[in-house]
């Protein structure tokens, strides 16, 4: 089971990808067009052409995991564009948005981490 936790690496590829692309393949895409190591545990999503699917590969220590979620209706309408370079980092609750056909870069939470006042302290 793929478990996303809030230490995780995520890198979104901006790019669409051949949905042909197995794990071999997609792990090729990870080490030549993203520069990042498919071994290190990063979970990776991938967008269709038509964005109607993505899919994510995950190495868990043991394999590789692949899934993949195709849209009954619609396509993916906020994915994202590039910064700089063939992928964009997201935080865990964004690639959440990601997958229920949100725009991680218009939703408004809150901030990953905040100074919690401690009782009677001052």
């Amino acid at each position: 089971m793929i478990q996303i936790t809030p230490q995780m690496r995520i890198l979104v590829a901006v790019e669409p990808v051949d949905f042909r692309k197995g794990i071999d393949g997609l792990a090729a895409l990870c080490r030549q067009v993203l520069a990042s190591d498919p071994l290190l545990g990063t979970l990776f999503v991938f967008c269709s052409r038509r964005r109607h699917a993505l899919k994510c590969l995950i190495y868990d220590g043991q394999g590789f995991w692949l899934c993949q979620k195709r849209l009954s209706q619609g396509r993916f309408r906020a994915w994202p564009r590039p910064a700089t370079g063939a992928a964009l980092a997201l935080e865990p609750h964004q690639l959440h948005l990601l997958l229920w056909n949100g725009d991680p870069t218009q939703a408004q939470t809150a901030p990953l981490w905040r100074r919690v006042p401690v009782a009677g302290a001052g």
